[in-house]
């Protein structure tokens, strides 16, 4: 890596979203430099894609200041251009999650659809393209060459007269990618390329974007999958419950003791073992005590008001403040003895076998199941018949929900389809919060679905939604 420093291309600085009571990112600031890639990695839920969207102009943040520096040296207040010119005039580009392409176009022309503003101007927004002026011939010609390179660079020039959408997965991430890169941008962000690639498709895309960095385009990147992080990142910065933890090279973010906590995705009861391996001991010590106070908001904010933070320490205490020490991080306390020594488990874990397990929290405001009659207990007159305690349903049943919301919800005392039939309004905009959707769940119609399957008129929906 080249240790030279440069000049930074984007510039962070006391980054916050707020989302109602919710504070998904949190006084961040960093540096992404050009010519460089730089990852932004972190759990689940950690605020990557938040940031990405305050960037690009998809959110307006609550606080903060985002600067954008071009070339020439023109610098761009991104948080103030309206979102249609972030592209047009900062020269950002980016891509998604889930693959955006215009399936029914072919290949070659997805990649002429992202150089419509310089065709338009030139076509004099049709007439000269009909009356077919030499400016218009001149500018089709360097769109269709600009399409025609990065196809060869993506590796899909064999494929140009396919329809986009009987690509593979894997190509159909190098096309969105050769499709902003005909955008000229000079930040590129990328949201998960690499995600659901198998191994050869992974190798594939690093070597595509080492190309680009070589052609002086910054990268900015969230990725989970860290053989893409490591082997290709320059500068890697950390989130954790939208508060950077840490912030540096791969090498130092690889062993740097808070990411090993946060990051690798143990079950709680798992993480004293997991650092005393790692860290001979030594770790503990380092994680004790509250985060950097540079590495996020005073120790006035509440980064987790009111919807995940009664699960991050304390399920059984129903819905809490969480502490600037409620990293997973920092649930471990200073060990007392010699580095080899095991630390002994921890008291409160949701799998310990000698208490029964602690009471869920709730994510939103559901009717509750009613308890069981005591042994022997006799109705009242005219009380209802006491009924047992309701079994859990498979929310996999429901179109949209995988075993990983499925879990989540699990996680926040939602069990039932009774419980999501019953949800209001409020409830469906903290569970779009909280699983990071983007109207999912008003789009699969969540309510009516759990609707029929608790009535049992609904037919069995398919299995294996998205997680």
């Amino acid at each position: 890596m080249n240790t030279a420093v440069k000049d930074p291309i984007l510039k962070v600085e006391h980054l916050s979203m707020k989302f109602g009571g919710l504070i998904a990112v949190g006084d961040l600031s960093f540096e992404a430099r050009r010519g460089e890639i730089t990852a932004l990695i972190g759990p689940n839920g950690a605020g990557k894609t938040t940031v990405f969207n305050c960037i690009t102009g998809f959110y307006k943040p609550s606080e903060g200041m985002i600067t954008m520096t071009s070339k020439d040296g023109s610098k761009f207040l991104l948080e103030r251009l309206p979102d249609f010119q972030i592209p047009a005039k900062a020269h950002v580009a980016r891509t998604f999650q889930n693959i955006r392409l215009f399936s029914g176009m072919t290949v070659f022309e997805n990649l002429l659809v992202a150089q419509h503003n310089a065709l338009q101007k030139a076509s004099g927004f049709t007439v000269l393209g009909l009356l077919g002026g030499g400016g218009y011939k001149k500018a089709n010609k360097a769109a269709r060459d600009l399409a025609v390179h990065w196809l060869e660079k993506a590796d899909l020039m064999d494929r140009a007269d396919d329809p986009a959408g009987d690509l593979s997965y894997g190509a159909q991430r190098r096309l969105e990618i050769a499709r902003a890169m005909c955008t000229k941008p000079e930040l590129l962000c990328l949201d998960e390329p690499a995600a659901g690639l198998n191994p050869k498709e992974s190798l594939a895309l690093n070597s595509l974007l080492n190309y680009i960095k070589g052609t002086g385009t910054s990268i900015l990147l969230i990725e989970h999958d860290m053989s893409v992080v490591m082997q290709i990142s320059d500068h890697v910065v950390v989130l954790e419950y939208g508060r950077k933890i840490s912030d540096g090279d791969p090498a130092h973010v690889k062993s740097d003791p808070k990411v090993i906590a946060a990051y690798l995705g143990v079950d709680d009861e798992e993480i004293s073992d997991v650092l005393v391996e790692v860290g001979d001991g030594h770790v503990i010590e380092q994680l004790d005590g509250t985060p950097d106070p540079e590495h996020g908001p005073s120790p006035s904010s509440s980064m987790m008001a009111g919807l995940v933070m009664d699960t991050i320490e304390h399920p059984d205490e129903g819905l809490v403040s969480v502490s600037d020490g409620a990293y997973k991080a920092d649930w471990i306390k200073p060990s007392t003895k010699p580095a080899a020594a095991k630390p002994a488990a921890r008291k409160t874990t949701k799998r310990a076998a000698a208490k029964p397990a602690p009471k869920a929290a709730k994510l939103v405001d559901a009717p509750a199941a009613k308890p069981a009659a005591k042994a022997g207990a006799k109705p009242a007159p005219g009380a209802a018949k006491p009924v047992a305690a309701a079994k859990p349903d498979d929310l996999t049943l429901i179109k949209g929900i995988g075993p990983v919301n499925a879990r989540k919800l699990r996680d926040h005392g939602v069990t039932t389809f009774a419980q999501i039939a019953a949800w209001k309004r409020a409830d469906i905009v903290n569970a779009e919060k909280y699983l990071e959707f983007d109207g999912r769940i008003d789009r699969e119609d969540w309510k009516g679905q759990a609707r029929q399957l608790a009535t049992g008129k609904g037919a069995a929906a398919k299995k294996g939604g998205r997680g």
